[in-house]
């Protein structure tokens, strides 16, 4: 097994939250590890990683919607690119979670899951599990 694992993703709003967590626990299984520490990192400055509720759309769709209106496009950001917003977005939710593995699953709430969080698209990006053996 190679000393982390990307994942792939192609976002295709501007800002869209995407479930990653089938894939995180596809990729602890086919690690065949019982227990240990899972890093999930972004290595983009525009996009973030998070856990919260996955069993309800309307949640990250309300998470979305309210970063949006807290870091609203305006003319005061500096950043030529005119993606302040995204960067400010990012570094609000943070480019990394971690996660404890137990009996070979990770310990996620009843009604959690892992998300990508997009700010800036639509792009492909991707998210790196580093998996540490407990």
């Amino acid at each position: 097994m190679s000393d982390y694992h990307a994942i792939e993703i192609e976002s295709r709003q501007k800002i869209e939250f995407v479930d990653i967590t089938s894939r995180v626990r596809d990729f602890i299984r086919a690690a065949k590890s019982r227990s240990g520490l899972l890093l999930i990192t972004t290595p983009h400055t525009t996009a973030a990683v998070t856990i919260n509720e996955n069993a309800d759309p309307a949640v990250p769709h309300d998470i979305g919607e309210f970063l949006r209106r807290l870091v609203p496009e305006q003319g005061y950001f500096r950043h030529s690119e005119g993606n302040s917003p995204a960067h400010v977005m990012s570094s609000l939710v943070g480019a990394s979670e971690t996660l404890i593995i137990d009996n070979g699953e990770p310990i996620l709430g009843s009604w959690q899951g892992v998300f990508f969080c997009e700010f800036d698209g639509p792009r492909r990006r991707r998210v790196f599990l580093k998996l540490i053996p407990g």
